[in-house]
């Protein structure tokens, strides 16, 4: 029989009569089912929230500390659990999953260290006679209960880029997680349980999309963090109010491989940025523009690598390419690729779908109004284009609408530094593919990648209003 797990409200376990079901996103078998919250119990957990906003706010920066650093401690003793449910849930493949579980101690252990580090400043005010024996101090304080809504393709890790730095700034939170994957946050729930966080700290609760409005409308929360998809991120940051918003969306990320690079050292990077985790990272290598001097050498090495890779059961530890997160998203992307072949591109490797498996794609000549080249691919699929001139290579990354993070594969300091003042995007990674992430980072996107930057301490930032004191 499937495993039930409850969800979380104002830090207790709950069982429900209503459950949802959770897939082996490779075998399609219900494997768990979860206690599934109403709009009732949504509310329930936003009160508690609010009335947890003084006691959270009170705790010492050693308490905070002393709960995250617990947490840490116990994700340590239950690695091997939550790597298995990544897989299974997510049908991430298990070294990707293990990757996982490692970069959340990362996050936590991050945000443990800056709980103790959230501080404020002297400001002289004596700038004119008028203000003289003036002096100004400003400190950082809890914005009070906050809104989050995490993604399904890192479950656990995305989920805690939003409580981490919650806790480490005394902020009380509703969490929903992705109704996909919801198992790696409900495990980050008993932990949290363990703890002396006061009551109504957090609740963590699977809904349904339409439960979840009071996420997004209800006017006691102070702020939400969603990451997801463009278009359900800005409709909600429309009927959002008062609150702040922030928004990690999607991307269509590009990476530049310049004349003189080192394809020995590039392609391979290029592969696992393309089809890490099945390319369902809003980071993932979707469009790869090569200069002319390389281009035919460049492809031909990246269709060989990419038809190398092994794809199937993400159990299996020679396996990196594992099933999409569902049949209807396979389908979606295949789809993408028929079209843009239909219209011109020519399909160097790949394209083929089996229910949630789809083959890892290369496609070149993609007409720029196709699908496939200016929506989020969100799958195992990377585009091939030609460039002769730097600064046109650059101009075409700018024209499409997302802006979330760019690699660059050159050796001139000059071009690394002009990709940085022009690229339209909120990274900008030299040497590397725009994959490349790590946990203590600002990251983030412009236009419709998204408002405002993930990472520890700007999440921090991000969860506090600056309070100023006058003393005469």
């Amino acid at each position: 029989m499937p495993r039930i797990y409850p969800y979380y409200l104002a830090n207790r376990p709950v069982t429900a009569d209503k459950l949802l079901p959770v897939t082996d996103k490779y075998s399609g078998k219900t494997f768990a089912e979860v206690a599934q919250a109403d709009a009732a119990v949504i509310d329930q957990a936003i009160a508690a929230a609010v009335a947890a906003e003084k006691s959270m706010a009170a705790l010492a920066a050693f308490e905070r500390r002393a709960v995250l650093e617990h947490v840490l401690t116990r994700i340590g003793e239950r690695q091997s659990e939550l790597a298995e449910l990544l897989c299974v849930e997510a049908g991430k493949p298990i070294k990707d999953a293990r990757g996982e579980v490692t970069r959340l101690m990362d996050t936590f252990r991050i945000a443990m260290e800056e709980a103790t580090r959230i501080g404020g400043e002297v400001m002289p005010l004596d700038i004119t006679p008028r203000t003289k024996g003036y002096r100004g101090f400003t400190k950082r304080v809890p914005i009070g209960a906050c809104s989050f809504i995490s993604p399904f393709n890192f479950p656990l890790n995305l989920a805690a880029h939003k409580i981490a730095p919650a806790i480490a700034a005394g902020c009380p939170f509703v969490l929903k997680p992705a109704s996909l994957t919801p198992l790696g946050a409900l495990i980050l729930g008993e932990i949290l349980a363990e703890t002396s966080l006061p009551e109504g700290a957090f609740s963590i609760l699977p809904c349904s999309r339409e439960g979840a409005d009071l996420f997004v409308t209800d006017e006691r929360l102070k702020l939400l963090s969603f990451t997801g998809s463009a278009e359900v991120g800005w409709k909600m940051k429309a009927r959002a109010g008062k609150k702040k918003v922030t928004l990690e969306l999607g991307g269509n990320a590009a990476c530049i491989v310049d004349a003189g690079t080192d394809l020995d050292t590039a392609v391979p990077r290029i592969i696992f940025g393309a089809f890490y985790q099945s390319g369902q990272s809003c980071i993932s290598v979707q469009r790869i523009l090569v200069h002319e001097s390389l281009y035919e050498d460049c492809k031909n090495r990246l269709v060989q690598a990419t038809a190398a890779l092994k794809a199937g059961d993400p159990h299996d530890e020679n396996i990196f390419i594992g099933p999409m997160i569902s049949v209807s998203e396979a389908t979606r992307l295949a789809g993408w690729i028929e079209s843009a072949a239909a219209n011109g591109a020519r399909v160097l490797c790949g394209g083929k779908r089996a229910g949630t498996m789809l083959e890892p794609t290369l496609v070149e000549n993609v007409n720029p109004t196709d699908a496939l080249y200016a929506e989020e691919a969100f799958g195992p699929a990377a585009i091939l284009e030609k460039f002769t001139d730097f600064n046109d290579a650059l101009e075409r990354v700018n024209q499409g609408r997302y802006g979330l993070q760019a690699g660059i594969f050159t050796k001139d300091i000059a071009k690394a530094m002009h990709a940085w003042d022009t690229l339209e995007v909120g990274g900008v990674v030299i040497g590397d593919v725009p994959s490349f992430r790590v946990d203590n980072m600002p990251y983030g996107g412009v236009k419709d990648s998204g408002l405002g930057r993930e990472g520890i301490r700007s999440a921090i930032d991000d969860m506090t209003e600056v309070r100023l004191m006058v003393v005469k």
